[in-house]
């Protein structure tokens, strides 16, 4: 691995999207997900089509399960978003990790004096209980998930982010459009990472910037 430590970039601040972006989660996604699926009698959705389904928070990813599995009229959706939401609480760290490379970028970003944030559509408890999990929860400044602020891409958690670090200049990295839009309506430039839940093609997310590996965001800072 190539060290970056001593990159200079401009950045006060560098926050992270979560599922998709620091975060590989889909296979406990995968999981809750048809477990709840389970509940009312729908068949699975394989785990490479769940990855298409994740962005935009846990009932969203619900709501494209239901249309591929025939629909949800008739159903209580707020019930069942809770029996995924239980599930995945109680599950939640079973086949989650990081993407390659993050922990040394993480080190990274924290020797060079950057305040790192997360900024996430997942409920808040359930984003803390998974930081817990893995031991990563000192690595952050703030985080802040869904539940406080209106999900992303509305900028006001972004905004927020912004301020519970203390302010500065800050750069935004996530995966898809709720990440980049939310970014560019906060007056942010943003990372879009090509391994991640990519809800449209990397290049066409309207990043500032598009890397394949996190070897490639401090250079990639350096630039913006």
């Amino acid at each position: 691995m190539t060290a970056h430590r001593f990159d200079p970039h401009r950045f006060d601040i560098v926050g992270f999207d979560l599922d998709g972006t620091l975060l590989d989660t889909l296979g406990d996604l995968a999981v809750a997900l048809n477990h709840a699926l389970g509940t009312i009698g729908r068949e699975p959705v394989p785990q490479a089509e769940v990855k298409n389904l994740v962005g935009g928070g846990s009932g969203l990813m619900l709501r494209r399960a239901l249309a591929l599995t025939g629909g949800e009229e008739g159903l209580d959706f707020d019930a069942l978003r809770q029996v995924l939401i239980a599930h995945y609480g109680d599950n939640i760290a079973n086949h989650t990790a990081l993407y390659p490379g993050a922990a040394e970028m993480l080190d990274d970003l924290a020797a060079s004096g950057t305040r790192i944030a997360v900024v996430t559509n997942k409920p808040e408890p359930l984003a803390v209980k998974l930081f817990d999990a893995l031991g990563l929860s000192p690595r952050f400044a703030s985080v802040i998930g869904g539940g406080r602020y209106p999900l992303k891409p509305a900028p006001d958690a972004l905004h927020a982010m912004v301020e519970q670090c203390g302010g500065g200049a800050a750069a935004f990295v996530g995966d898809t459009t709720f990440d980049t839009r939310a970014a560019r309506a906060a007056g942010l430039p943003s990372v879009a990472v090509s391994f991640g839940f990519c809800d449209a093609a990397p290049e066409a997310l309207e990043a500032d910037a598009v890397i394949d590996h996190f070897d490639e965001l401090i250079p990639a800072l350096a630039r913006l």
